[in-house]
């Protein structure tokens, strides 16, 4: 992997782990146009480094929510801030066990399937198209909405299928405020993440991999910059009911991905 690699794929994950067209997908889609050698599926430690880099963006751009939520913890009372955590916690548990018990099946399925991405890219772009055309509320997530916003995050596991996406739409046609359920969605994933990157040391698994540091620093500040202009990005377009332009695009893609695939 050289420095353009790592630049590509840093930014194509800061982009679209925030904008609703599914990072794993176009991860594996610039695995197929980059050639899977430009991208060594043994380094785990450069993934790791992407996802760390979109959940330290996605902080930055939350930091005053983290700071009142953290704040409002340390009060010990049952206050907005508790609850709003115990949502938060809520929706991780589906995702927490889909990766725990199928986390061997699951990696069956990042293998270039471009023909799988593409039926996947079909069904987020008809989620967006659904969540595009409901009426904006006042309505704040509640603990059952959690839950299912939390399976939509599991499901969104698939590549294609857009992990922002998904739980933005589910949220939406569930009822609530079209911004709350951005901000909900984006601060439900950086426990995941950092869960994940834990789990990942403790199991050993990552390994340095004859990557330089050099090629690792190019690719988390590709992935942090583009992960913040896209969060910001992403929050203005879905208050402004602009998902139906990712519709089309994931549409596209997808029939583009299915095309390909059955030519080759």
């Amino acid at each position: 992997m050289d420095a353009l690699d790592a630049v590509i794929l840093g930014i194509i994950q800061g982009l679209t782990e925030f904008l609703p067209v599914s990072s794993s997908g176009h991860l594996e889609l610039g695995k197929a146009i980059l050639g899977n050698h430009s991208v060594p599926e043994e380094s785990l430690l450069f993934t790791v480094i992407l996802h760390f880099a979109t959940a330290l963006s996605t902080l930055v751009i939350f930091r005053k929510d983290v700071a009142d939520i953290f704040k409002g913890l340390f009060q010990f009372k049952w206050n907005e801030e508790t609850q709003f955590s115990l949502k938060i916690i809520i929706s991780m548990i589906p995702a927490a066990l889909v990766g725990l018990l199928f986390e061997e099946e699951l990696e069956t399925l990042f293998g270039g399937n471009i023909m799988f991405v593409g039926f996947m890219l079909i069904i987020t772009a008809l989620l967006l198209w659904l969540a595009d055309k409901a009426k904006n509320t006042g309505k704040s997530v509640s603990y059952s909405n959690s839950f299912v916003i939390g399976i939509s995050q599991a499901i969104a596991v698939l590549p294609g299928i857009s992990r922002s996406g998904a739980t933005i739409s589910t949220s939406v046609l569930l009822g609530n405020d079209k911004s709350k359920a951005a901000r909900f969605s984006f601060l439900m994933v950086v426990p995941l993440i950092l869960g994940k990157i834990a789990k990942d040391l403790l199991d050993g698994n990552i390994s340095h991999t004859g990557i330089p540091a050099s090629i690792l620093i190019i690719g988390f500040v590709a992935a942090f910059l583009a992960g913040l202009a896209a969060c910001t990005w992403m929050i203005a377009l879905v208050r402004k009911s602009k998902l139906s332009y990712f519709a089309i695009y994931c549409f596209i893609v997808g029939i583009i991905a299915i095309t390909f695939e059955y030519m080759n």
